[in-house]
């Protein structure tokens, strides 16, 4: 397993900190496998050095695209993405036999 070290924002490795950021939207240019460990290190940019805090973490799930994968490089560049963190939810059936996620 290997460890990767990337700079974070202050505002950034507050949350991830607090647990309330649980991803990284990052340009693809490392190389990357679930179960590798990345250390978030804390960057002030405005400062442009290290505070000397990092955060260790775990490699989970890793979806790579490139911009035009869904037909979509224009719309994206025009909008922009949408990065969405989903909480766990159950999963019910309709009597037509068709899954849905449970309604709160």
């Amino acid at each position: 397993m290997a460890i990767i070290k990337k700079k974070i924002w202050p505002e950034y490795f507050e949350l991830a900190a607090a647990g309330k950021k649980n991803f990284e939207l990052r340009v693809a240019d490392f190389d990357i496998e679930e179960g590798d460990t990345i250390i978030l290190e804390e960057w002030d940019p405005k400062d442009q050095k290290y505070t000397g805090r990092s955060l260790e973490k775990k490699a989970g799930y890793i979806l790579k695209v490139k911009l035009n994968d869904f037909g979509q490089e224009e719309e994206i560049k025009e909008k922009g993405l949408m990065v969405i963190q989903l909480q766990p939810a159950e999963i019910t059936e309709k009597e037509d036999g068709q899954s849905q996620p449970a309604e709160k």
